[in-house]
């Protein structure tokens, strides 16, 4: 089987696998891009090897994302003076006019743009939390996953996987109507959020590399009542994300209206596990963590999206010391670098509590391993993938390739090399990324670079928004 015609086969100097680097790895893929051969020695009767002097890391995973607000990344950032101070709402309200204003095709084109960005810095799987589902009146389309074919034809361009995730977006708050600028994500009722789910599924299928999720937007956004229904009456093999105490103002408003914060009202009324993923989970209290963490319930942290915000920082410490799981995301894609989202989570903590060993446990003292395993698995079960192994038999091959020649990694021992690639690493100090056995970017350039880039500049030029 190895030595068929149209297999593909790598040499990496190194490859990280099971806690440890297989050094040299030689990986074969098959014309499916599923790994058929991995392992130190080289297969036999093979002389056509792609020889890599790189290091392959599995490829990150971007747990969180708002697409299109990649067309305000950098430019709310402007503010009015104390008169009138800016924060999460008034930032909000900026989103808003963005949302009210895309079109279809400029949704495409901003996300082939971003998803192409999120490759070459070593993104290879992203769970798209969408919730633009209407026209610009407000009024459905006839096919309501229309918008989400948009981003899984921008996925399929980009060559990244995507886990689509409709939102359920009802509520303009806590017992209010939607307002004008929400007009664009409302389904009035469950019935209306599951027929969009279905016909999300459907729109996937055509893409191999797309999958769905499921998603509440947050509890201000569905009568509580639904929540709980919707819920009972999703699928049980599927992802399931919520945007959940991010901010103060939430918290607050959630005891008025709910009679119970907002992670105390999920844990009193819906029944967690491992296919939660809880976004952001700012603001908890030790019942809440422990509540999460025992019901293997997992948050999705965007560090850079949070600290752009204002809106806190996630109890990491006393989350982990009870075996929590977490992945990141980049959610207004403020910043793309996984490795920054990683020190940014990280960083927080060692401010706060003055410690150094924030990404520890005692069966993995190594900070960059662990933040590694982190992201990676509680990334995967993010889009839907379980699994317990960075790379296995029968699984697609997508990897991030660091460069062996980058000073710091060349004079690196194998021991301290992953910490030395999360604590100082960046883009530019990757070869490329596979994505289902072949090279997407490589050399800092993304194979459909032009074509994408020239859209997304004719786009942002019509939109006239930055």
């Amino acid at each position: 089987m190895i030595g068929q015609v149209n297999m593909k086969h790598f040499q990496f100097k190194a490859l990280y696998q099971d806690n440890e680097w297989v050094a040299p790895a030689y990986v074969s893929v098959d014309q499916e891009g599923k790994i058929a051969y991995l392992s130190a020695t080289p297969p036999d009767s093979i002389t056509n090897i792609e020889k890599v002097d790189g290091y392959a890391l599995p490829g990150f995973q971007n747990a969180h994302s708002h697409a299109f607000q990649y067309a305000m990344a950098g430019i709310a950032e402007r503010h009015s003076g104390t008169a009138n101070p800016d924060d999460f709402w008034s930032w909000r309200n900026a989103m808003y006019q963005l949302a009210l204003n895309v079109q279809p095709e400029q949704m495409e084109a901003i996300a082939a743009m971003l998803y192409a960005e999120m490759v070459r810095h070593g993104y290879t799987s992203v769970a798209e939390f969408h919730y633009v589902h209407h026209d610009l009146t407000g009024k459905p389309y006839s096919n309501k996953a229309a918008l989400g074919e948009r981003l899984i034809a921008a996925a399929q361009k980009a060559g990244i996987r995507i886990t689509l995730v409709p939102i359920f977006y009802q509520k303009g708050g806590f017992g209010q109507a939607p307002t004008k600028g929400q007009q664009r994500f409302i389904s009035p009722d469950m019935d209306s959020y599951l027929d969009l789910l279905e016909q999300s599924q459907k729109a996937a299928r055509p893409y191999a590399h797309a999958s769905v999720g499921a998603g509440i937007h947050s509890l201000r956004a569905v009568a509580p009542e639904v929540i709980k229904a919707t819920c009972e009456n999703l699928p049980t093999d599927i992802p399931i994300h919520i945007h959940v105490a991010e901010q103060l103002k939430e918290i607050e408003d959630a005891k008025v209206y709910l009679g119970a914060r907002p992670v105390e009202w999920l844990l009193n009324n819906l029944t967690l596990n491992e296919n939660y993923h809880l976004v952001h989970a700012t603001h908890l209290t030790e019942a809440e963590v422990s509540g999460l963490a025992k019901k293997r319930a997992n948050v999705v942290i965007c560090p850079s999206t949070e600290g752009n915000l204002g809106d806190g920082l996630f109890p990491l410490a006393s989350f982990q010391a009870q075996d929590g799981q977490w992945s990141i995301g980049t959610d207004s894609h403020i910043g793309l670098n996984p490795l920054e989202e990683l020190r940014w989570l990280d960083y927080g903590q060692r401010v706060t509590t003055h410690k150094r060993n924030s990404f520890y446990s005692p069966q993995q003292t190594d900070s960059g391993r662990y933040a590694l395993a982190m992201a990676t698995f509680a990334g995967r079960r993010a889009m839907g993938h379980h699994t317990n192994e960075f790379f296995q038999i029968g699984d697609h091959f997508d990897a991030v390739v660091m460069d062996a020649n980058f000073p710091l990694f060349a004079i690196t021992s194998l021991d301290n090399l992953l910490s030395t690639i999360v604590y100082a690493g960046d883009c530019t100090a990757t070869l490329g990324t596979i994505v289902n056995g072949q090279w997407v970017v490589q050399q800092q350039r993304h194979h459909a670079y032009q074509d994408i880039v020239a859209d997304f500049k004719q786009v942002i030029a019509s939109l006239e928004y930055r």
